[in-house]
């Protein structure tokens, strides 16, 4: 039979599956002109258990029980009403030993976020692409500026130098989008590593390099939507692909809505439904096309490109019966992995609502399956108190006493991810207009606090930017990325010293606390703030930590009677960024606007 036919297949998703899968069926899209008219066989077996057929001609969807196959190919043959016919090979893969019970990030972690286009110009080869729209301008603030794969790599020593332990790239996956392409977020090819950030094996070869620093990697995951240039929405399989209005309709961004027990069908519907923004088409995840395509496109990044978690993008704008399911069908396969989604809502009662087996999300009789979200309501309180100098009921440092106070809603507090800011929101420099006091106060909390913290790159060298000037100012280049930056801040000795204390800071601190397992998974005891200072205890039976936060502007002497419950026999307090000691049975000086983290012996 002939196998020159089989070029008017143009594409194949997934391009090739793993053996031994939890799950035995795979659902296989082959794409050609009219290739739907074909009849599908396999070679001396049975496997296949489903052929779909969808309106456009030009796709199949072949479901086959991978258990019933015992070869690493196999021969799909494809037949038409004439006869003729060809045969198109497909490979099933090995699994990688151990690979369903990889261990994920956790609290023990520290997260890095990063913006690839922005962070790092390793290979200037690649700056532009002759499939893609969107050329190479670095003087376009929101253009493409080169950052790619490469230069991650070439910076790591840098990362992890950072006493870093995880890193999460913004999507790497191709953005066809004739502008603003650089973020990643309107992928137009899920399968495929955008060119002008590198190849789907430099991407492997990231994870590798950073596995063998005993680091492990984050993929950004979109569900919710794609972008308008994405390939199949040119030539869509179905009409029901993606969410349609008879006119343009966008997301009401009232995500409060599927929770809540009044609200009318046509918000809910508005808010599931509705497009993100024009060059973003709303997936419908209700398609179990849509379904399978998206559940087999994460498990395969997981197994090809060696992950170890998920960051979701948009988490909760995805129909929830559906995206839990997708959730789900990610933990089947990997019982340890951990996701962890974009919930970007500030009301605590509603972040608990999408953490997995969450106390008020089983009063509707809904489970998200999700192991974490984003802290949003501790975000916004870092972003604003350490301006605060007045403590009051409700504001300065009390803000984030009482935001601890309900940690009870959580059914997994340890494994909320915790952060200042992110590539949408202020910078915390910016905020602070770099007053590195503030910084620091920030950071000290963020390394003492339950949850997995996340910086964001750049800040720990000072850099500062405003979103209110747009996204660009937020995202700027990191210095010493490209190969004629004036300065390099990827390297000790050409960092200005404004630099050099902002990243010996931040180096010393998440370096330390990679070592103390007291506030990776210990408990919490806090004290309601007094003139405007902040003390908690992060503990375990071996280890307790005392972290004192003075967000009052004048210098304050703490007495530790009040303490007691949880000095107990502790006699002194090793202050871990400057190794001094404390007396505990003596009043403890801090000074305005500082921290002190306290390793109690």
């Amino acid at each position: 039979m002939s196998t020159a036919l089989n070029k008017q297949i143009q594409r194949i998703e997934p391009p090739f599956w793993f053996s031994g899968m939890h799950n035995p069926e795979l659902q296989i899209l082959f794409y050609g002109t009219n290739i739907s008219q074909c009849q599908i066989t396999i070679e001396n077996s049975n496997a296949i258990t489903n052929v779909k057929r969808t309106e456009n001609p030009n796709f199949i969807f072949v479901t086959i029980n991978t258990q019933k196959i015992n070869t690493t190919e196999i021969d799909f043959v494809f037949k038409r009403k004439d006869k003729s016919g060809f045969i198109q090979k497909y490979e099933l893969r090995k699994r990688t030993k151990n690979s369903a019970t990889r261990k994920s990030f956790d609290s023990s972690d520290s997260i890095y976020l990063l913006m690839p286009d922005r962070f790092a110009n390793g290979n200037k080869n690649n700056q532009n692409d002759t499939k893609t729209t969107e050329k190479y301008n670095r003087e376009l603030p929101g253009g493409r500026h080169g950052g790619d794969i490469e230069g991650i790599i070439q910076n790591l020593d840098y990362i992890q130098s950072l006493g870093i332990t995880t890193i999460w790239c913004t999507p790497l996956c191709e953005d066809n989008e004739a502008e603003y392409s650089y973020h990643g977020y309107a992928q137009s090819d899920v399968y495929k590593i955008d060119p002008r950030f590198g190849t789907n094996e430099d991407y492997v070869r990231l994870a590798k390099e950073i596995h063998n620093r005993n680091m492990k990697l984050v993929m950004d995951y979109v569900t919710n939507h794609w972008g308008l240039a994405h390939w199949m929405l040119k030539d869509s399989p179905a009409k029901n692909w993606i969410h349609q209005f008879e006119n343009y309709t966008e997301t009401n961004h009232k995500r409060s809505t599927i929770s809540d027990i009044n609200a009318s069908k046509i918000d809910r519907n508005i808010c599931l439904s509705g497009w993100f923004v024009p060059s973003m088409p709303d997936l419908n995840i209700t398609n179990p096309l849509v379904f399978n395509y998206l559940c087999q496109n994460a498990i395969w990044w997981i197994e090809y490109a060696n992950l170890d978690g998920f960051r979701v993008d948009t988490y909760n704008y995805s129909e929830p019966e559906y995206i839990s399911k997708w959730t789900k069908a990610i933990s089947d396969e990997y019982p340890n992995f951990n996701l962890v989604g974009e919930i970007t809502m500030r009301n605590q009662g509603l972040l608990s609502y999408w953490q997995k087996d969450s106390p008020i999300a089983k009063i509707q009789n809904f489970n998200s399956h999700l192991s974490s979200v984003m802290d949003f309501a501790l975000s916004d309180a870092l972003q604003s108190v350490f301006n605060e100098d007045d403590d009051s009921w409700d504001q300065g440092i009390t803000r984030i006493y009482d935001i601890l106070s309900k940690d009870f809603l959580f059914p997994n507090v340890n494994n909320l991810l915790i952060f200042g800011e992110n590539h949408d929101t202020r910078r915390l420099n910016h905020i602070y207009n770099n007053d590195i006091r503030k910084y620091k106060m920030a950071m000290c909390m963020l390394a003492t606090l339950r949850g997995i913290p996340q910086l964001y790159y750049g800040s720990e060298i000072g850099m500062a930017g405003d979103q209110n000037l747009g996204d660009a100012d937020i995202r700027k280049d990191f210095p010493g990325g490209w190969e004629n930056d004036e300065n390099n801040a990827f390297l000790p000795e050409t960092r200005s010293e404004c630099q050099k204390a902002y990243f010996d800071f931040t180096s010393k601190l998440f370096h330390w606390r990679k070592t103390n397992a007291a506030v990776h998974f210990g408990k919490t005891t806090h004290y309601i703030p007094e003139n405007n200072v902040y003390v908690y205890f992060r503990y375990n039976t071996n280890q307790t930590v005392m972290v004192l936060i003075n967000n009052n502007p004048e210098n304050q002497e703490i007495m530790t009677k009040r303490f007691e419950e949880n000095i107990k026999n502790h006699i002194t307090g090793k202050e871990i960024l400057t190794d001094l000691f404390f007396d505990l049975s003596q009043a403890i000086p801090i000074e305005g606007k500082s921290a002190l983290i306290l390793e109690l012996e």
